[in-house]
C-alpha cells in the first residue's frame, strides 16, 4: 500500500547519499513504510563533502527518486518516497547536521560513508589522520563523519534528549563496533563525560548489507530515461537481490525494518563473515586480477571460463572452509547464487570501482580467511596470495597489456612512494609487508606469506594473469 508523505517526520538521518544508500537502506525504509507508516519514519539525507548538486536535484524532484532492478529480462522500477529533506554543510552551514542530530524527533542515524569514512586504525580511531586532528583542535566545525556525529551527540545531550541508534551500513567486519569505537575514542578525547553518556544511551548495532549497486554512468542514466520516459538524476540501477541483517539492538523506537525485508537477529557476525569472505572476497579477487588482465566488468570476468573457475575454487577451497557452520545456510548453494549474481549482464559492475579503496577492503575480504588457513594448516591459499600480489602490481601502476591501472585508494601514494624507493635488486614483497598496515605485525613478519607473495608476484609479472591462473588451477591445492 502507499503512504502519506505529509505525515512523515524527520526521524531518520542518513549520512552518505550515494548510489548504495539509495538502493539499499533507504529502499528498505521505503518498503517498510509501505507496510507500516505508523511511526512516521521520514528520512533526511546528507552528504559531507561532495554531492551538494545531487542533493539539490533531489530537492527539485520533491525528494522522490527511482530504484531500477536490472536483470536479463530488463528493468523494474520502484519509486522511493521516504526522503523528506536534505542537508549539506556547504549549503546549509557547518552546524546544520549537528542540529539535526540533536533534534528531539530523531531516532536513527544510518551511514554509508565507505570504509575509510570511519577513520579507523587497527586499534580504534586513527588520531594521526589530518581531518581528525583538525576536528579535535576545534578551530573550525568538524568535517569528518565521526567529528560531526560527536558534535551532534554533544548538542543532543545538552538539550536533554535521549540517545539514538547509529547504524553502520558499510562493508566492514563488526561495523557497528568499529563505529562505536571511533565515536567513543573521539568523544573521550573531547569530553570523557560525553563519551560515557554516548556509551550509556546510544546503540551501535552491527549490520550486514548486500546488494550489488554499480556506479552510475552516462549510459546508466540514458537507460533510466528511456525506461521511465523522463530523466531522474537520483535514480540508480541495481540487482534484484537484497539482504540486510541487523543486530536487534536499538536505543529507542525501532523502525519497522523487518516489514521492509530486513532480518533482525541477535548475532550478525556469521552472516557478515560469510558475505565479506564469499561475496566481497571474490569481488576483490575478480576486480584485481580481472582489472590487471584488462577485463572491465564483473560479468565479463564471469563470462570467461578461467575467471569463473577461479571464483569457484576460491569459494570452495579458500573462503568457505574458513567459515563456521551457519545454521540454515548451505555454502555451496550460496556460492552458486553468487555466481549467478556476478554473471548478471545488466549490471555492468566495473572492476575499477570494486578495486577502489582496496587497502581498506583486504583485511576483511582476503586477509581474514588467509589468517585462518595459516593457523589451521600452515599454508597460504594461492588465490588469496595472487590477489595480494595483484594489488602490489596495481600500486606499481601497469596492467598486463601495458595500460595504466586506475588506482583510487587512500594509502596508494604512501605505498607507491615506499615501493619506488626499493632498489632494483631489493625485495618489493618485504617492503610491501612492512608498509601496508593491513597486514599487521603478525603477517608482516610471517615468512610463509612472504614466500607465497614472492612466488605469486613472480608468476604474475613473468606470465600475466591468464597464464598464471591457468597454471594455478591445474595444480593440486596445498
Amino acid at each position: 500500500m502507499s503512504y502519506d508523505r505529509a505525515t512523515l517526520r524527520p526521524r531518520w538521518l542518513h549520512i552518505g547519499f550515494g548510489a548504495f544508500a539509495r538502493a539499499h537502506p533507504l529502499f528498505v525504509l521505503d518498503q517498510a513504510l509501505q507496510a507500516d507508516a505508523s511511526g512516521q519514519w521520514g528520512a533526511v539525507v546528507a552528504r559531507l563533502n561532495s554531492g551538494q548538486d545531487d542533493l539539490d536535484r533531489l530537492d527539485q524532484a520533491g525528494g522522490i527518486y527511482h530504484v531500477l532492478e536490472a536483470d536479463a529480462q530488463g528493468l523494474h522500477a520502484t519509486q522511493v518516497r521516504c526522503v523528506i529533506a536534505t542537508c549539506h554543510p556547504a549549503r546549509d552551514g557547518q552546524e546544520a547536521l549537528p542540529r539535526i542530530i540533536a533534534s528531539a524527533e530523531l531516532a536513527v542515524i544510518s551511514l554509508t560513508i565507505t570504509e575509510k569514512g570511519y577513520c579507523s586504525s587497527l586499534d580504534g580511531l586513527d588520531f594521526d589522520l589530518p581531518v581528525i586532528k583538525a576536528d579535535l583542535e576545534g578551530a573550525r566545525a568538524p568535517r569528518s563523519a565521526i567529528g560531526v556525529l560527536v558534535a551532534g551527540l554533544a548538542q543532543r545531550r545538552a538539550a536533554g534528549h535521549g540517545g539514538v541508534t547509529l547504524l553502520a551500513c558499510d562493508n566492514l567486519s563488526g561495523n557497528g563496533r568499529k563505529l562505536a569505537r571511533a565515536v567513543g575514542d573521539f568523544a573521550t578525547a573531547r569530553d570523557p563525560d560525553l563519551a560515557r553518556w554516548i556509551a550509556d544511551t546510544c546503540r551501535f548495532p552491527c549490520s550486514m548489507v548486500d546488494r550489488i549497486v554499480p556506479a552510475m554512468t552516462l549510459e546508466s542514466h540514458a537507460r533510466i530515461t528511456a525506461h521511465l520516459g523522463q530523466a531522474d538524476s537520483s535514480a540508480v540501477i541495481c540487482e534484484p537481490f537484497l539482504q540486510w541483517v541487523i543486530e536487534d539492538d536499538f536505543a529507542a523506537d525501532r523502525p519497522p525494518l523487518s516489514e521492509g525485508g530486513a532480518l533482525l537477529v541477535t548475532d550478525v557476525e556469521p552472516y557478515e563473515e560469510m558475505k565479506l569472505r564469499m561475496l566481497n572476497g571474490a569481488h576483490s579477487l575478480l576486480a584485481l586480477l580481472g582489472g590487471q588482465a584488462g577485463l572491465e566488468t564483473v560479468d565479463a570476468c564471469m563470462a570467461d571460463p578461467l575467471f569463473a573457475a577461479a571464483v569457484e575454487r576460491f569459494h570452495q577451497l579458500e573462503a568457505a572452509p574458513s567459515l563456521p557452520p551457519l545454521p540454515g545456510i548451505d555454502l555451496a548453494d550460496y556460492s552458486a547464487q553468487l555466481h549467478r549474481r556476478f554473471a548478471n549482464p545488466a549490471l555492468q559492475h566495473r572492476t575499477a570501482q570494486i578495486a577502489s579503496d582496496t587497502s581498506q577492503k583486504l583485511p576483511q575480504r582476503i586477509l581474514a580467511p588467509l589468517r585462518w588457513h595459516l593457523a589451521q594448516h600452515g599454508t597460504v591459499p594461492p588465490l588469496s596470495a595472487l590477489a595480494l600480489a595483484s594489488w602490489l602490481i596495481w600500486l606499481l601502476g601497469t596492467r598486463d597489456d601495458g595500460a595504466a591501472l586506475p588506482v583510487n585508494d587512500p594509502q596508494a601514494e604512501d605505498l607507491r612512494d615506499h615501493l619506488a624507493a626499493v632498489p632494483p635488486d631489493g625485495d618489493l614483497v618485504l617492503a610491501y609487508l612492512a608498509r601496508y598496515p593491513g597486514f599487521g605485525p603478525d603477517l608482516a613478519q610471517d615468512t610463509r606469506l612472504a614466500d607465497a607473495l614472492r612466488l605469486a608476484l613472480h608468476r604474475l609479472r613473468a606470465a600475466g594473469v591468464r597464464e598464471t591462473l591457468q597454471s594455478l588451477l591445474s595444480e593440486t591445492y596445498p
